[in-house]
């Protein structure tokens, strides 16, 4: 019999459909759409370095983890919670509305707004921390039974996504389900003791993950924080690929070698309340929000994070519309990224080897807020012009340079041919760009425009004349064609 091991594994190519979409859209639906609500902050990362893990999960602004924060005495989301649906209401008090909401709902226009976006592809969270699925699940909750959403939400999306000719994949939560062992997380202990250790929960989740894998076939499966200890997440891994040959794996999958005791928990505890006692003394590189590398896994999944150069390995930015990923109501208008700065974040992502996952959130009745949709749309905008420079493109030698006016440039190429991203418009007409060779140009081409751009030489110079009008957008993509070279 063939036994799955991690060599065999690992011999799973990178499929081509992966790197050459670029833009996912991430929805984060459920119990949490209901209440909609986690406090203000900055910067999610910020919120970190600053205040450490107590701080963070105090301060949570995830609106997804509204079941956590709403039991942390003090905390804004416990006060909120208090205030508008009183100190006795329990979260599972959230299910009938939200089954009423979504029984109806339309989500082909779920769909349609990840289409106008310029996705290509679209991951829905099955179930995330707690515990509820948007499925009906075969296998029962060990401590809530039948614990999902009446409709088969999954099922629904997956067919509408699909239909509009988009890849679908699937989140699940394999590391935390909160009614399991009734979690609550107050500091960086409990990210380890929150998960759950016990043999039957680990069976639970296998089988769940492997109904999703049977029942949609998803061509993304990305799995949350970890994966409990026991069984063999080999054999799984295998077993998706089996089914899904073009399918990648997510690289939050890090499996703890041995079941946790007493002492170990104790350990552990004491070790988390050290740490934030320590945490302003610990580098400020290490304070970031992060996530380890699991045994195997097709990309990386850096959250609310940027890199400066070319990273070797496939990755993929996971940040919401703004600081939540579940749509979070009491966001401001400041809260949520600008199409401008979305547009070029993305095309910095791009030129670095990574894909951008893109979170929104549908409320309860499975509608996306008009101001989540708003960047999206204006991306989506940009990329019907632009999007020659960005989708099926690859890294250059080089991701960035700037102009001779100082205006921030990044490359992408496809087959030879480079495409240099101007983030915004130069302080003058005529402009160069530092540190390439493009002595062999005789012309370029400004994508979404009906005319080349004039290109002199002056000397080791290459100068490039936009139009006198230039429509107003993000970026602008110049097609530079063949034979440019990087100046070491």
């Amino acid at each position: 019999m063939y036994e799955p091991t991690w060599e065999s594994v690992r011999a799973h190519p990178l499929p081509d459909w992966f790197a050459d979409a670029k833009l996912g859209i991430f929805l984060h639906w459920g119990l949490f759409s209901v209440p909609g609500w986690a406090p203000q902050v900055a910067d999610v990362q910020q919120v970190l370095r600053n205040e450490g893990p107590v701080g963070l999960l105090r301060d949570n602004p995830y609106a997804e983890w509204y079941r956590n924060t709403m039991q942390l005495e003090g905390s804004p989301t416990w006060a909120h919670h208090r205030e508008t649906y009183g100190a006795d209401f329990p979260y599972d008090g959230f299910i009938e509305r939200f089954d009423a909401g979504t029984a109806a709902c339309d989500v082909d226009a779920i769909a349609g707004v990840c289409e106008a976006a310029g996705a290509r592809y679209v991951v829905l969270t099955t179930k995330h921390h707690e515990g509820f699925t948007l499925w009906p699940a075969s296998t029962p909750h060990p401590r809530k039974g039948a614990y999902h959403a009446k409709r088969d939400l999954v099922g629904d999306v997956t067919d509408a996504v699909r239909a509009r000719g988009m890849r679908m994949g699937l989140y699940y939560s394999g590391g935390y389900d909160w009614p399991y062992n009734d979690a609550v997380m107050r500091d960086a202990a409990d990210s380890i003791l929150a998960v759950p250790a016990a043999p039957d929960f680990e069976r639970y989740v296998t089988a769940h993950v492997r109904e999703i894998i049977e029942r949609y076939a998803p061509s993304v499966l990305w799995n949350d924080i970890c994966w409990p200890p026991g069984g063999n997440l080999a054999e799984l891994f295998a077993f998706y690929y089996d089914t899904v040959p073009d399918g990648v794996i997510n690289d939050r999958w890090i499996q703890p070698t041995a079941r946790r005791g007493r002492v170990e928990d104790a350990v552990t505890r004491g070790a988390g309340g050290l740490v934030q006692r320590l945490w302003q003394h610990i580098p400020e590189a290490k304070r970031g929000l992060s996530f380890p590398a699991a045994e195997h896994f097709d990309f990386r999944t850096p959250e609310y994070a940027s890199f400066d150069t070319i990273q070797p390995g496939k990755w993929e930015a996971t940040r919401g519309v703004g600081h939540s990923f579940g749509a979070n109501r009491n966001e401001r208008p400041e809260d949520i990224v600008t199409a401008t700065d979305l547009v070029r974040s993305f095309c910095d992502i791009v030129s670095k080897n990574g894909n951008l996952l893109i979170g929104v959130g549908p409320d309860d009745r499975g509608a996306i807020p008009a101001e989540q949709v708003r960047p999206l749309r204006g991306l989506g905008d940009w990329l019907r012009d632009n999007g020659e420079a960005i989708f099926g493109t690859r890294p250059w030698d080089i991701p960035a340079t700037e102009t001779s006016e100082g205006t921030q440039v990044r490359f992408t190429q496809m087959d030879g041919v480079l495409y240099a991203i101007l983030l915004d418009l130069p302080g003058r007409r005529t402009f160069s760009l530092r540190g390439i060779d493009a002595s062999s140009i005789r012309e370029a081409a400004l994508l979404g425009a009906d005319e080349s751009l004039p290109v002199t030489h002056d000397g080791d110079l290459t100068m490039f004349t936009l139009p006198e009008r230039v429509p107003v957008q993000a970026a602008y993509a110049l097609r530079l064609g063949r034979r440019v070279r990087a100046i070491p």
